[in-house]
């Protein structure tokens, strides 16, 4: 079985030798290339993987590799689909548990600020036990907490087991981040994040189409039966194509002070122990390419309640499913960019590292973060603010939806080319920890995330949709083109003082 599992998934130009012995021991294939025992391999379950654990995870065939990132990708959009499929439905989830609206909002903001918090403790502990053990655990809490939801009798249930659900569905927006590093090879790494990030941005545009069809047929409980379904079928294909991928730690023997201490101070560690991830925020490069992706983040959902709030009142007047259909467009600029921007990215990458003549000592090329960060990043930083200012006065004018529509094609262009460059600078910057990097821009971004749900529309009554779009448009393009700029000057001082650090940390 091994022999034919490694033919479907290795390379097809890398020879399969005799695996006879695989069960009992380690078969080298190749060098560099060994499959891990049945027996022996990691995660939780991992023997019942139909995908082989090998020593070296980048030595997977492309297929492989794809289809791993494909199913973290849609295993991201559960916790973005979850948050955004509730706009259409937040009216009817007043009316039915008897409560206003700002309270019902709750059920949504509530669950993007439990997405902030979670993601941490999911990346602390994905370096301690490994990617796959994680993966299982969170999505079976999220199916547990998802069929409560449904089933809530009052808006106090909702709101507390909607957070539990988010927060376990958002495992994979910093684990998933990990899961890409770990097989791809930095040439290749901009296109497969690309790739993973079209999951969670996609998510809040095709949620409320999805939502607003079953909210508006079936009522707002099957929007969660719906999370609940989607959730049980990205369990399954964790459970039996994601092997474990994570670097193999050693065990370091407990001290007799570790032994004996309090546990008083063992359960403190373990809640507050993987908040000093955060201390990477103490690093430049770090801040200056989280905010650069968070500015982009809170605009968007900016974007998305006001999408709601314009497009359901007059002139335009559309129904729950026409507001719906409404957030394809600027889902179809994220799919655009994903599939396009990803090649981009990479090709910047070779082509800095070709022109400064960078090789190690085997001759191959040595890539930086900061080489990724070109004219791709100022024409993003460009698009989407300005896109945002267009959709903003052509919505508030009431001009033909079509107009406003066009506009946000533009700015989800421009917002997942921002992402997807910072999300895999991001792990580069940070090669050892990343899932714990993408967990602090992850944590930062969703609190400003929950505040633009809070915000937008109190904004939207005070200053107007064209107005509101024009100032976070200004911000946002200010803020990231002084932060890229800021990178571009000091980016490689920075980053060796940071490797220097971060290497006399562990020492």
């Amino acid at each position: 079985m091994l022999k034919s599992l490694a033919q479907r998934f290795l390379p097809p130009s890398q020879p399969i030798e005799s695996l006879g012995e695989v069960e009992s021991q380690a078969s080298t294939i190749q060098p560099g290339i060994v499959f891990v025992p049945r027996s022996e391999r990691r995660g939780l379950l991992g023997r019942f993987s139909v995908i082989p654990e090998i020593t070296s995870p980048r030595d997977y065939g492309n297929g492989t590799k794809w289809a791993m990132t494909v199913i973290v990708s849609f295993a991201a959009i559960t916790s973005s689909t979850g948050s955004s499929i509730f706009f259409p439905a937040l009216a009817e989830v007043a009316h039915d548990l008897d409560t206003t609206p700002t309270v019902a909002n709750l059920s949504l903001a509530l669950y993007l600020l439990a997405m902030a918090f979670t993601p941490i403790w999911w990346s602390a502990l994905s370096e301690k036990y490994g990617r796959r053990t994680i993966y299982l655990l969170s999505f079976s809490l999220f199916l547990v907490f998802s069929c409560i939801s449904a089933v809530s009798v009052n808006i106090t249930m909702l709101i507390v087991f909607r957070v539990l659900s988010g927060g376990a569905a958002a495992s994979v927006q910093s684990v998933g981040a990990g899961t890409v590093a770990d097989i791809w090879d930095p040439k290749m790494r901009g296109k497969a994040m690309g790739v993973f990030q079209l999951g969670p941005l996609c998510g809040p545009g095709l949620a409320p189409v999805i939502g607003g069809a079953l909210t508006q047929g079936l009522g707002w409980r099957s929007t969660l039966w719906f999370l609940t379904i989607f959730g049980g079928v990205m369990l399954l294909l964790i459970f039996l194509c994601l092997p474990e991928t994570s670097a193999k730690r050693e065990r370091k023997p407990q001290t007799e002070g570790q032994k004996n201490t309090n546990i008083v101070v063992k359960v403190f560690m373990a809640i507050f122990g993987p908040f000093k991830a955060l201390a990477l925020l103490r690093f430049q490069p770090v801040v200056v390419v989280i905010w650069s992706g968070v500015i982009a983040f809170f605009a968007m959902y900016i974007m998305n309640v006001s999408l709601q709030a314009v497009f359901e009142k007059p002139p335009y007047n559309f129904t729950i499913l026409e507001v719906g259909l409404v957030y394809l467009a600027p889902t179809i600029g994220y799919a655009i960019s994903s599939i396009f921007g990803g090649r981009w990215i990479d090709y910047i990458m070779v082509r800095e590292a070709t022109k400064a003549n960078r090789y190690d000592e085997n001759g191959k090329l040595k890539y930086f973060p900061e080489d990724r960060m070109r004219e791709n990043i100022w024409v993003a930083l460009t698009l989407y603010p300005a896109s945002l200012i267009w959709y903003g006065w052509t919505s508030e004018k009431g001009i033909q939806w079509a107009v406003p529509c066009v506009a946000s094609i533009f700015f989800g262009l421009g917002m997942m080319l921002v992402m997807g460059t910072v999300q895999t600078a991001l792990t580069e910057f940070t090669p050892k920890n990343a899932s714990s990097g993408v967990a602090v821009a992850n944590f930062v971004r969703n609190i400003l995330a929950c505040t633009g749900a809070v915000v937008t529309q109190p904004m939207i009554d005070g200053l107007g949709n064209g107005w509101m779009c024009t100032l976070i448009g200004l911000i946002a393009f200010v803020t990231g083109i002084l932060a890229i700029l800021s990178l571009r000057i000091w980016g490689p001082e920075w980053r060796v003082l940071m490797d220097q650090k971060l290497n006399a940390s562990k020492s």
